[in-house]
Protein backbone atom coordinates (compact mmCIF):
# COMPACT_ATOMS: atom_id res chain seq x y z
CA UNK A 1 0.00 0.00 0.00
CA UNK A 2 1.19 3.88 -0.72
CA UNK A 3 2.23 5.69 2.00
CA UNK A 4 0.91 8.89 1.40
CA UNK A 5 2.86 10.56 4.54
CA UNK A 6 5.88 10.07 2.35
CA UNK A 7 6.83 12.34 -0.35
CA UNK A 8 6.69 10.11 -3.55
CA UNK A 9 10.21 10.93 -5.22
CA UNK A 10 10.22 13.32 -7.85
CA UNK A 11 11.80 11.96 -11.23
CA UNK A 12 13.20 14.66 -13.91
CA UNK A 13 11.23 13.68 -17.72
CA UNK A 14 14.76 14.02 -18.76
CA UNK A 15 15.44 10.82 -16.75
CA UNK A 16 12.60 8.98 -18.73
CA UNK A 17 13.70 6.55 -21.26
CA UNK A 18 10.49 7.13 -24.23
CA UNK A 19 9.44 4.47 -26.51
CA UNK A 20 7.99 5.11 -29.30
CA UNK A 21 5.29 1.94 -29.73
CA UNK A 22 5.93 0.48 -33.44
CA UNK A 23 3.38 0.99 -35.83
CA UNK A 24 1.98 -2.59 -37.94
CA UNK A 25 1.84 -2.19 -41.70
CA UNK A 26 -0.25 -4.09 -44.40
CA UNK A 27 -0.96 -3.31 -48.09
CA UNK A 28 -4.54 -3.32 -49.92
CA UNK A 29 -5.01 -4.68 -53.37
CA UNK A 30 -4.03 -2.09 -55.15
CA UNK A 31 -0.45 -1.37 -53.87
CA UNK A 32 -2.00 1.30 -50.89
CA UNK A 33 0.11 1.49 -47.64
CA UNK A 34 -2.08 0.81 -43.80
CA UNK A 35 -0.21 2.17 -41.14
CA UNK A 36 -2.15 1.36 -37.80
CA UNK A 37 -1.29 1.67 -34.40
CA UNK A 38 -4.08 -0.60 -31.77
CA UNK A 39 -4.20 0.65 -28.97
CA UNK A 40 -6.47 2.58 -26.65
CA UNK A 41 -8.91 1.94 -23.66
CA UNK A 42 -11.87 3.17 -25.46
CA UNK A 43 -13.52 1.63 -27.89
CA UNK A 44 -12.48 4.83 -30.97
CA UNK A 45 -10.28 4.81 -34.53
CA UNK A 46 -9.27 7.72 -36.59
CA UNK A 47 -8.32 7.23 -39.64
CA UNK A 48 -6.45 9.20 -42.05
CA UNK A 49 -5.89 9.17 -45.90
CA UNK A 50 -3.36 11.21 -46.92
CA UNK A 51 -2.96 12.50 -50.61
CA UNK A 52 -0.11 13.62 -52.61
CA UNK A 53 -2.49 16.18 -53.97
CA UNK A 54 -1.26 19.42 -52.03
CA UNK A 55 -0.69 22.84 -53.56
CA UNK A 56 2.44 21.88 -54.91
CA UNK A 57 1.07 20.02 -57.55
CA UNK A 58 -1.70 22.81 -58.65
CA UNK A 59 -0.94 24.57 -61.51
CA UNK A 60 -3.25 27.13 -60.71
CA UNK A 61 -3.17 28.65 -57.49
CA UNK A 62 -6.09 27.33 -55.03
CA UNK A 63 -7.08 24.63 -56.87
CA UNK A 64 -5.98 22.28 -54.80
CA UNK A 65 -7.42 23.77 -51.31
CA UNK A 66 -10.74 23.97 -53.28
CA UNK A 67 -10.55 20.73 -54.50
CA UNK A 68 -10.02 19.28 -50.79
CA UNK A 69 -12.80 21.24 -48.97
CA UNK A 70 -14.98 20.55 -51.50
CA UNK A 71 -14.68 17.17 -51.50
CA UNK A 72 -17.54 16.85 -48.86
CA UNK A 73 -19.44 19.31 -50.52
CA UNK A 74 -21.98 16.30 -52.78
CA UNK A 75 -21.05 13.45 -54.93
CA UNK A 76 -23.34 11.78 -57.45
CA UNK A 77 -25.41 9.78 -54.74
CA UNK A 78 -25.63 12.53 -51.98
CA UNK A 79 -25.93 15.82 -51.37
CA UNK A 80 -23.75 17.95 -49.01
CA UNK A 81 -26.56 17.70 -46.54
CA UNK A 82 -26.39 14.33 -46.74
CA UNK A 83 -23.01 13.37 -46.89
CA UNK A 84 -22.91 15.02 -42.97
CA UNK A 85 -26.55 13.44 -41.92
CA UNK A 86 -24.67 10.47 -42.59
CA UNK A 87 -21.65 11.01 -40.53
CA UNK A 88 -23.61 12.39 -37.56
CA UNK A 89 -25.89 9.51 -37.59
CA UNK A 90 -23.17 7.11 -36.69
CA UNK A 91 -21.81 9.91 -34.37
CA UNK A 92 -18.72 10.31 -37.06
CA UNK A 93 -16.76 13.28 -37.96
CA UNK A 94 -14.97 13.79 -40.77
CA UNK A 95 -12.62 17.08 -42.30
CA UNK A 96 -10.74 17.28 -44.60
CA UNK A 97 -7.34 19.62 -45.22
CA UNK A 98 -4.81 20.76 -47.79
CA UNK A 99 -0.82 21.03 -46.85
CA UNK A 100 1.61 22.65 -49.44
CA UNK A 101 2.54 18.57 -50.75
CA UNK A 102 0.16 16.80 -49.17
CA UNK A 103 -4.24 16.65 -48.78
CA UNK A 104 -6.05 14.79 -45.90
CA UNK A 105 -9.33 13.35 -45.26
CA UNK A 106 -9.52 12.29 -41.27
CA UNK A 107 -12.65 10.07 -40.55
CA UNK A 108 -12.57 10.26 -36.26
CA UNK A 109 -15.29 6.98 -35.33
CA UNK A 110 -16.36 4.43 -32.76
CA UNK A 111 -14.89 1.50 -33.87
CA UNK A 112 -18.22 -0.86 -34.22
CA UNK A 113 -19.77 2.27 -36.89
CA UNK A 114 -16.78 2.12 -38.90
CA UNK A 115 -18.74 -0.42 -41.88
CA UNK A 116 -21.09 1.96 -41.89
CA UNK A 117 -19.28 5.27 -42.63
CA UNK A 118 -16.19 3.89 -44.45
CA UNK A 119 -18.59 3.81 -47.66
CA UNK A 120 -19.12 7.44 -47.90
CA UNK A 121 -15.85 8.38 -47.24
CA UNK A 122 -15.19 5.90 -50.50
CA UNK A 123 -18.40 8.25 -52.34
CA UNK A 124 -16.34 11.50 -51.59
CA UNK A 125 -12.85 10.24 -52.93
CA UNK A 126 -14.54 8.55 -56.18
CA UNK A 127 -17.80 10.61 -57.47
CA UNK A 128 -17.60 14.30 -55.68
CA UNK A 129 -19.50 16.56 -58.35
CA UNK A 130 -17.86 20.02 -57.23
CA UNK A 131 -21.32 21.59 -58.39
CA UNK A 132 -20.90 25.39 -59.74
CA UNK A 133 -23.31 26.23 -56.39
CA UNK A 134 -21.42 24.52 -53.57
CA UNK A 135 -18.36 26.27 -55.76
CA UNK A 136 -19.99 29.59 -56.38
CA UNK A 137 -20.84 29.60 -51.96
CA UNK A 138 -17.33 28.36 -51.25
CA UNK A 139 -15.72 31.59 -53.48
CA UNK A 140 -18.02 33.39 -51.83
CA UNK A 141 -17.33 32.56 -48.38
CA UNK A 142 -13.20 32.16 -49.37
CA UNK A 143 -13.22 36.24 -50.59
CA UNK A 144 -15.70 37.04 -47.15
CA UNK A 145 -13.08 35.71 -45.26
CA UNK A 146 -10.00 36.68 -47.43
CA UNK A 147 -11.44 40.40 -47.13
CA UNK A 148 -11.58 40.71 -43.16
CA UNK A 149 -8.10 38.74 -42.54
CA UNK A 150 -6.46 41.24 -44.84
CA UNK A 151 -7.22 44.59 -42.46
CA UNK A 152 -5.48 42.05 -40.28
CA UNK A 153 -1.52 42.83 -39.58
CA UNK A 154 -0.69 39.47 -38.10
CA UNK A 155 -2.50 37.71 -41.21
CA UNK A 156 -0.57 39.77 -44.40
CA UNK A 157 2.69 39.29 -42.15
CA UNK A 158 2.90 35.56 -42.64
CA UNK A 159 1.86 36.01 -46.05
CA UNK A 160 4.20 38.22 -47.13
CA UNK A 161 7.09 36.93 -45.05
CA UNK A 162 6.81 33.51 -46.46
CA UNK A 163 7.12 34.87 -50.58
CA UNK A 164 10.11 36.76 -49.21
CA UNK A 165 12.15 33.23 -47.89
CA UNK A 166 10.70 31.53 -50.76
CA UNK A 167 9.51 33.76 -53.62
CA UNK A 168 6.17 34.45 -54.20
CA UNK A 169 5.81 31.48 -56.96
CA UNK A 170 7.04 28.80 -54.83
CA UNK A 171 3.98 26.59 -53.04
CA UNK A 172 5.79 27.58 -49.65
CA UNK A 173 5.52 31.44 -50.25
CA UNK A 174 2.59 31.53 -52.75
CA UNK A 175 -0.57 33.06 -51.27
CA UNK A 176 -4.27 33.32 -52.86
CA UNK A 177 -5.89 36.88 -53.87
CA UNK A 178 -8.75 37.86 -54.32
CA UNK A 179 -8.41 36.95 -58.51
CA UNK A 180 -7.52 33.73 -57.84
CA UNK A 181 -11.11 32.92 -56.19
CA UNK A 182 -12.61 34.45 -59.10
CA UNK A 183 -10.66 32.93 -61.19
CA UNK A 184 -11.67 29.15 -60.44
CA UNK A 185 -13.81 27.05 -62.08
CA UNK A 186 -15.46 23.25 -61.52
CA UNK A 187 -13.34 22.13 -64.93
CA UNK A 188 -10.35 22.65 -63.08
CA UNK A 189 -11.40 21.48 -59.62
CA UNK A 190 -12.35 18.35 -61.28
CA UNK A 191 -9.36 17.77 -63.37
CA UNK A 192 -6.99 18.14 -60.28
CA UNK A 193 -9.41 15.21 -58.10
CA UNK A 194 -9.43 12.91 -61.32
CA UNK A 195 -5.46 12.88 -60.81
CA UNK A 196 -4.73 12.98 -57.54
CA UNK A 197 -7.24 11.69 -55.83
CA UNK A 198 -9.23 9.41 -57.95
CA UNK A 199 -6.24 8.42 -59.29
CA UNK A 200 -3.71 9.44 -57.02
CA UNK A 201 -1.31 8.26 -54.57
CA UNK A 202 -2.20 7.50 -50.96
CA UNK A 203 -1.24 6.05 -47.67
CA UNK A 204 -3.39 5.25 -44.91
CA UNK A 205 -2.45 5.65 -41.08
CA UNK A 206 -5.33 4.54 -38.62
CA UNK A 207 -4.86 4.46 -34.82
CA UNK A 208 -7.51 3.59 -31.88
CA UNK A 209 -9.33 0.41 -30.99
CA UNK A 210 -9.36 -1.50 -34.38
CA UNK A 211 -12.24 -4.00 -35.66
CA UNK A 212 -10.54 -7.52 -36.26
CA UNK A 213 -11.39 -7.41 -39.78
CA UNK A 214 -9.77 -4.11 -40.41
CA UNK A 215 -7.52 -5.13 -43.81
CA UNK A 216 -10.88 -6.69 -45.04
CA UNK A 217 -12.94 -3.39 -45.19
CA UNK A 218 -10.11 -0.83 -46.03
CA UNK A 219 -9.80 -3.91 -49.49
CA UNK A 220 -13.45 -3.42 -49.75
CA UNK A 221 -13.78 0.05 -50.30
CA UNK A 222 -10.46 1.35 -51.27
CA UNK A 223 -8.42 -1.58 -51.97
CA UNK A 224 -10.18 -1.79 -55.65
CA UNK A 225 -9.71 2.09 -56.29
CA UNK A 226 -7.37 2.68 -59.03
CA UNK A 227 -4.77 4.09 -56.01
CA UNK A 228 -1.35 3.77 -56.16
CA UNK A 229 1.41 3.82 -53.21
CA UNK A 230 3.66 7.44 -52.96
CA UNK A 231 6.97 7.58 -53.23
CA UNK A 232 7.27 9.42 -50.35
CA UNK A 233 9.34 11.76 -52.31
CA UNK A 234 8.48 15.39 -53.86
CA UNK A 235 10.25 16.87 -56.46
CA UNK A 236 12.42 19.52 -55.16
CA UNK A 237 11.22 23.36 -55.72
CA UNK A 238 13.91 25.91 -55.76
CA UNK A 239 13.37 28.27 -53.14
CA UNK A 240 13.98 32.18 -54.78
CA UNK A 241 14.48 34.34 -51.82
CA UNK A 242 13.88 37.89 -52.14
CA UNK A 243 17.46 40.19 -52.28
CA UNK A 244 15.91 42.97 -49.58
CA UNK A 245 16.11 42.01 -46.12
CA UNK A 246 13.96 44.48 -44.51
CA UNK A 247 10.20 45.75 -45.28
CA UNK A 248 7.86 48.25 -43.19
CA UNK A 249 4.30 47.90 -44.35
CA UNK A 250 1.49 50.03 -43.59
CA UNK A 251 -1.47 48.00 -43.88
CA UNK A 252 -3.95 49.77 -41.63
CA UNK A 253 -3.83 53.16 -40.58
CA UNK A 254 -5.60 52.86 -37.51
CA UNK A 255 -3.57 49.98 -35.96
CA UNK A 256 -2.11 50.90 -32.38
CA UNK A 257 0.63 47.89 -33.26
CA UNK A 258 2.30 46.03 -35.45
CA UNK A 259 3.09 42.75 -36.63
CA UNK A 260 6.60 41.55 -36.54
CA UNK A 261 8.32 38.74 -38.62
CA UNK A 262 12.47 37.85 -38.29
CA UNK A 263 13.16 34.81 -40.20
CA UNK A 264 15.94 33.16 -42.35
CA UNK A 265 16.16 30.08 -44.36
CA UNK A 266 17.07 27.02 -42.90
CA UNK A 267 17.79 23.53 -43.95
CA UNK A 268 15.00 20.47 -43.37
CA UNK A 269 14.85 17.87 -40.49
CA UNK A 270 17.66 15.61 -42.42
CA UNK A 271 19.83 18.40 -42.09
CA UNK A 272 22.77 17.12 -39.10
CA UNK A 273 22.02 19.78 -37.19
CA UNK A 274 18.36 19.87 -37.24
CA UNK A 275 17.88 18.11 -34.15
CA UNK A 276 20.57 19.93 -32.09
CA UNK A 277 19.21 23.65 -33.61
CA UNK A 278 15.53 22.27 -32.90
CA UNK A 279 16.92 22.65 -28.52
CA UNK A 280 18.33 26.27 -29.33
CA UNK A 281 15.24 27.30 -30.79
CA UNK A 282 13.57 26.28 -27.62
CA UNK A 283 15.97 28.53 -25.46
CA UNK A 284 15.73 30.84 -27.90
CA UNK A 285 12.07 31.55 -28.28
CA UNK A 286 10.52 27.94 -28.21
CA UNK A 287 8.65 28.25 -24.55
CA UNK A 288 7.33 30.76 -22.43
CA UNK A 289 10.35 30.33 -19.73
CA UNK A 290 12.63 31.66 -23.40
CA UNK A 291 15.10 34.30 -23.36
CA UNK A 292 12.46 36.35 -25.95
CA UNK A 293 9.78 36.12 -23.84
CA UNK A 294 12.14 36.97 -20.59
CA UNK A 295 13.38 39.31 -22.51
CA UNK A 296 10.62 41.11 -24.17
CA UNK A 297 7.37 40.24 -22.32
CA UNK A 298 8.81 40.28 -19.17
CA UNK A 299 11.71 42.25 -18.86
CA UNK A 300 10.72 45.22 -21.34
CA UNK A 301 6.73 44.39 -21.82
CA UNK A 302 7.26 44.96 -25.07
CA UNK A 303 4.75 42.59 -26.07
CA UNK A 304 1.91 39.86 -24.69
CA UNK A 305 3.47 37.38 -26.34
CA UNK A 306 6.81 35.92 -28.45
CA UNK A 307 7.83 32.85 -29.84
CA UNK A 308 10.75 31.59 -32.17
CA UNK A 309 9.79 28.11 -34.22
CA UNK A 310 11.03 26.23 -37.21
CA UNK A 311 8.42 26.01 -39.60
CA UNK A 312 7.15 21.95 -40.56
CA UNK A 313 7.94 21.83 -44.25
CA UNK A 314 9.46 18.66 -46.34
CA UNK A 315 11.52 20.76 -48.13
CA UNK A 316 13.14 23.97 -47.10
CA UNK A 317 11.77 25.26 -43.88
CA UNK A 318 12.78 28.41 -42.00
CA UNK A 319 13.36 29.84 -38.52
CA UNK A 320 10.96 32.39 -37.86
CA UNK A 321 10.55 34.52 -34.94
CA UNK A 322 6.91 35.80 -34.75
CA UNK A 323 5.27 38.74 -32.32
CA UNK A 324 2.87 41.55 -32.29
CA UNK A 325 4.38 44.94 -30.43
CA UNK A 326 3.19 48.47 -30.24
CA UNK A 327 3.85 50.82 -33.04
CA UNK A 328 6.43 52.64 -30.70
CA UNK A 329 8.40 50.04 -29.99
CA UNK A 330 8.46 47.55 -32.71
CA UNK A 331 11.66 48.73 -33.93
CA UNK A 332 13.07 48.21 -30.26
CA UNK A 333 11.51 44.89 -30.27
CA UNK A 334 13.76 43.46 -33.33
CA UNK A 335 16.77 45.05 -31.20
CA UNK A 336 15.84 43.17 -28.63
CA UNK A 337 15.65 40.09 -30.83
CA UNK A 338 19.18 40.37 -31.78
CA UNK A 339 20.64 41.14 -28.66
CA UNK A 340 19.17 37.76 -28.15
CA UNK A 341 20.73 36.10 -31.00
CA UNK A 342 24.38 38.36 -29.82
CA UNK A 343 24.12 36.19 -26.27
CA UNK A 344 23.67 33.10 -27.39
CA UNK A 345 26.49 33.67 -29.59
CA UNK A 346 28.92 34.93 -27.12
CA UNK A 347 27.97 33.19 -24.18
CA UNK A 348 27.29 29.80 -22.86
CA UNK A 349 24.02 28.83 -22.02
CA UNK A 350 24.19 27.68 -18.34
CA UNK A 351 23.56 24.29 -17.02
CA UNK A 352 20.11 25.60 -14.97
CA UNK A 353 18.92 26.79 -18.20
CA UNK A 354 20.07 23.61 -20.20
CA UNK A 355 18.50 21.62 -17.84
CA UNK A 356 14.90 23.40 -17.45
CA UNK A 357 14.99 23.46 -21.25
CA UNK A 358 15.81 19.71 -21.16
CA UNK A 359 12.83 18.78 -18.73
CA UNK A 360 10.88 20.98 -20.96
CA UNK A 361 11.38 19.55 -24.15
CA UNK A 362 11.14 15.71 -22.85
CA UNK A 363 8.03 16.71 -21.13
CA UNK A 364 6.83 18.00 -24.63
CA UNK A 365 7.37 14.40 -25.99
CA UNK A 366 5.95 12.37 -23.18
CA UNK A 367 2.38 14.30 -23.81
CA UNK A 368 2.50 13.59 -27.46
CA UNK A 369 2.99 9.95 -26.77
CA UNK A 370 -0.49 9.72 -24.66
CA UNK A 371 -2.68 7.79 -26.72
CA UNK A 372 -2.91 6.42 -30.27
CA UNK A 373 -4.04 9.29 -32.23
CA UNK A 374 -0.78 11.36 -31.02
CA UNK A 375 1.40 8.19 -31.22
CA UNK A 376 0.24 7.66 -34.82
CA UNK A 377 1.05 11.64 -35.59
CA UNK A 378 4.94 11.22 -34.44
CA UNK A 379 4.68 8.13 -36.93
CA UNK A 380 2.72 9.86 -39.73
CA UNK A 381 5.19 12.84 -39.27
CA UNK A 382 8.45 10.60 -39.50
CA UNK A 383 7.20 8.44 -42.41
CA UNK A 384 5.59 11.46 -44.50
CA UNK A 385 9.46 13.26 -44.03
CA UNK A 386 11.23 9.90 -45.38
CA UNK A 387 12.83 8.90 -42.19
CA UNK A 388 12.27 5.70 -40.03
CA UNK A 389 12.38 5.62 -36.06
CA UNK A 390 16.32 6.19 -35.80
CA UNK A 391 14.62 9.80 -36.30
CA UNK A 392 12.96 9.84 -32.94
CA UNK A 393 15.63 8.26 -30.75
CA UNK A 394 18.04 10.50 -32.29
CA UNK A 395 16.31 13.47 -31.37
CA UNK A 396 15.80 12.40 -27.68
CA UNK A 397 19.25 12.38 -27.33
CA UNK A 398 20.27 15.26 -29.13
CA UNK A 399 17.82 16.93 -26.14
CA UNK A 400 19.64 15.05 -23.44
CA UNK A 401 23.22 15.40 -24.62
CA UNK A 402 23.37 18.71 -26.49
CA UNK A 403 26.14 20.70 -24.80
CA UNK A 404 26.20 24.26 -23.81
CA UNK A 405 29.33 24.10 -26.38
CA UNK A 406 27.94 22.73 -29.28
CA UNK A 407 24.62 25.16 -28.77
CA UNK A 408 26.82 28.25 -29.07
CA UNK A 409 28.46 26.95 -31.87
CA UNK A 410 25.40 26.65 -33.72
CA UNK A 411 23.90 29.85 -32.28
CA UNK A 412 27.59 31.27 -34.02
CA UNK A 413 26.29 29.32 -37.22
CA UNK A 414 22.91 30.09 -38.09
CA UNK A 415 21.53 33.08 -35.72
CA UNK A 416 23.86 35.75 -37.36
CA UNK A 417 21.49 38.98 -38.27
CA UNK A 418 22.42 39.44 -41.72
CA UNK A 419 20.42 35.99 -42.62
CA UNK A 420 17.30 37.18 -41.56
CA UNK A 421 14.45 39.08 -43.23
CA UNK A 422 12.83 41.32 -41.14
CA UNK A 423 9.46 42.75 -41.60
CA UNK A 424 6.90 44.96 -39.69
CA UNK A 425 3.16 45.22 -40.73
CA UNK A 426 1.46 48.22 -39.16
Amino acid sequence: MINRKETPAIIDAVDFTLNLKPYDFFILDNGVPVYTIDAGAQEVIQLEWVFYAGNSFEEKNTVAAATNFLLKNGTSTRSAYQLNEDFEYYGAYCNRACQNETATVTLHTLTKHLDHVLPVVNDMITTATFAEEELSTFKQNSKQRLSVNLQKCEFVAARLIDSYLYGQNHPYGKYTSMQDLDELAAADLKAFYQQHYVNGKCAIFISGKLPLNLQSQLNRYFGQLPLSKPTYVVPPIVAKPGEKKKYRIQNDENSVQGAIRIAANFPNRHHPDFKKVVVLNNIFGGFFGSRLMTNIREDKGYTYGIHSYIQNHLQETAWVVSTEAGKDVCDATITEVYNEMKLLRETLVDEEELSLVRNYMMGGILGDLDGPFHIMAKWKNIILNGMDKDYFYDSIKAIKFTSAEELQALAQKYLQPENFYELIVY
